[in-house]
């Protein structure tokens, strides 16, 4: 009881700043499908903060607006190298699902990727306490890692 007291406690106190980035190469396709997840409410303010106006992804007043919001934010915070080229991440759309937001990207004329650089603060310039974590695939082989403020730059080889 305590402990799960303490856990209470210690969430109250200390929310965690974290963001999941998935990348999958699609063979067949040769493209990578870029998701990412974020809080939504921390994601809410970091666009706000950018773009200087009221942003609810939960409801948003103008949808195109706001997924040419999303799109130009991940792009600057999200930057791919597949094999020593940089890529240019497609926006596909968003969805809110929970207390977080998911968004979509596709990079395409990907042949399978031996190496990917990856350059991401995604939420960094809001919070400082941002973790965010990268699941890559490729081949069906699959490697995490992640990057703790002020860490922007990782490399997954395979």
């Amino acid at each position: 009881m305590a402990a799960s007291l303490f856990k209470w406690f210690f969430l109250l106190w200390h929310p965690l700043y974290i963001s999941v980035t998935e990348i999958n190469h699609n063979a067949k396709d040769k493209t990578l499908e870029v998701s990412c997840k974020m809080f939504t409410n921390d994601f809410e303010t970091t666009l706000e903060k950018s773009a200087h106006v009221k942003v609810d992804l939960s409801e948003p007043k103008d949808k195109k607006l706001t997924d040419k919001l999303i799109a130009e934010y991940v792009s600057k915070h999200l930057q791919l190298k597949v094999d020593g080229r940089t890529v240019i991440l497609h926006y596909i759309g968003s969805e809110k699902e929970a207390d977080g937001t998911w968004c979509y990207f596709q990079v395409n004329e990907v042949p399978v990727p031996k190496k990917i650089d990856i350059m991401n603060n995604l939420l960094y310039d809001a919070f400082e306490q941002e973790i965010n974590i990268m699941h890559v695939s490729v081949g069906g082989e699959k490697k995490s890692t992640r990057l703790n403020y002020p860490d922007v730059n990782t490399t997954v080889e395979f």
